[in-house]
């Protein structure tokens, strides 16, 4: 069994949540043209809050549950964070396969 295939099999416990100005949605819509088995899953729009409306995007990227909010200018969105996707032959037999899949979505 593959560590992508673990993973899921164990459950994800964490769910990162995005903060972005007012791009949420189309942050989530680029992120899921790139991996395969990710769809935008719900869009909520809050109105009145402190920002004005405030989108909620819930997502899957490659079966993984994220979430974005376009919450106004409070927080700039910042590249402290990142995700790494990693596609190793000797713990993933379909390695390749995965990362050309990726490759060829984004090309």
């Amino acid at each position: 069994m593959s560590p992508y295939e673990k993973s899921h099999e164990a459950g994800q416990k964490i769910i990162p949540h995005l903060w972005f100005d007012k791009e949420a949605k189309e942050a989530a819509e680029f992120y899921t043209s790139l991996f395969p088995d990710s769809k935008i899953t719900n869009v909520t729009t809050l109105h009145g809050t402190p920002s004005g409306d405030c989108a909620i995007v819930s997502f899957k990227l490659w079966g993984y549950s994220f979430m974005a909010m376009s919450a106004g200018p409070l927080f700039k969105f910042n590249p402290s964070l990142s995700f790494m996707v990693n596609f190793d032959p000797s713990q993933d037999k379909d390695a390749k396969t995965r990362i050309d899949a990726v490759w060829g979505n984004h090309c």
